[in-house]
């Protein structure tokens, strides 16, 4: 007899498909989100085995639940440029593109999310005089987000990794690190840690990576969408669609904030709810 063709989603006779796996295959068949381009779904993890059934709850227990922390390390600067591509021409290193989805822990993708991104340079090197391979952005209306960068280099005590800061409108911060499959440093490094590798995949001398994060939060319709009764914004020189640079003041709600880092404003990301981008002045 002939045996089954694999599944291109991964999912075979020992796994079941779960409800967020589900859910970001038809946000991305609806909505072309930047995911790899092999037509099928990258996942970040394993789905649950057959054995498990899935709770009946609007929790997101799928089996990975909220994304590991990691420590920050002695390389993050503050005020990254908003960009979600880190090349610059003439940089050395093998392309790499990291894509997927923030979801909050009920399965709701979440959109305007901060995630801001650090990496060392193909020699292992981090930039502190400057911001090579520093930059954040903002997931869009799906949830989604992509960073087009390089594999980053070694250096003595650590392997491969990429360093990121997560932030949902008003949330805390979740400091954490992407980590490479198949990496003989996995084994040797402190702070690896499985439940944050990426999956990988070589691309005609490119690689291209996918990601989910999971945050301890509520999902809920993402800033800008809107309310009922509708808001009246606070008094303020804040507004929203303006372009901040780090060093700019404002008011809002009669208090003073200062810019941390340089943004365009957007209903969601009033300074009091989001410490990464405003401090008071």
């Amino acid at each position: 007899m002939t045996p089954p063709a694999p599944d291109p989603s991964g999912a075979g006779p020992d796994r079941r498909i779960s409800r967020k796996t589900l859910l970001r295959a038809a946000i991305a068949a609806g909505a072309a989100a930047p995911l790899l381009t092999t037509g099928t779904v990258a996942l970040a993890r394993d789905s649950r085995s057959a054995g498990t059934s899935l709770t009946p709850t609007p929790l997101c227990d799928d089996g990975d639940g909220p994304t590991h922390e990691q420590m920050e390390g002695p390389y993050f600067k503050p005020n990254s440029p908003l960009r979600t591509d880190l090349v610059t021409p003439g940089s050395p290193g093998t392309p790499l593109t990291v894509s997927g989805y923030v979801f909050g822990r009920n399965c709701v993708p979440l959109s305007a999310v901060l995630l801001d991104f650090w990496q060392a340079d193909a020699s292992g090197a981090y930039d502190m005089a400057g911001y090579a391979f520093r930059g954040h952005q903002f997931t869009d209306a799906t949830g989604a987000f992509v960073l087009r960068t390089i594999v980053p280099g070694l250096y003595p005590g650590r392997t491969r990794h990429i360093h990121v800061k997560v932030q949902a409108p008003g949330e805390p911060v979740l400091t954490t690190q992407l980590y490479f499959p198949g990496e003989p440093r996995n084994g040797t490094d402190a702070l690896f840690d499985p439940a944050l590798l990426m999956n990988v995949r070589d691309s005609g001398g490119r690689r291209q990576a996918a990601f989910d994060f999971v945050l301890d939060v509520a999902g809920v319709p993402g800033p800008g969408e809107p309310t009922d009764p509708p808001t009246e914004p606070p008094g303020g020189t804040w507004a929203p669609g303006r372009a901040y640079a780090a060093g700019d003041r404002v008011t809002y709600d009669g208090t003073a904030y200062r810019c941390l880092q340089a943004h365009t404003s957007m209903s969601g990301w009033e300074p009091p709810r989001v410490p990464a981008l405003w401090g008071r002045a």
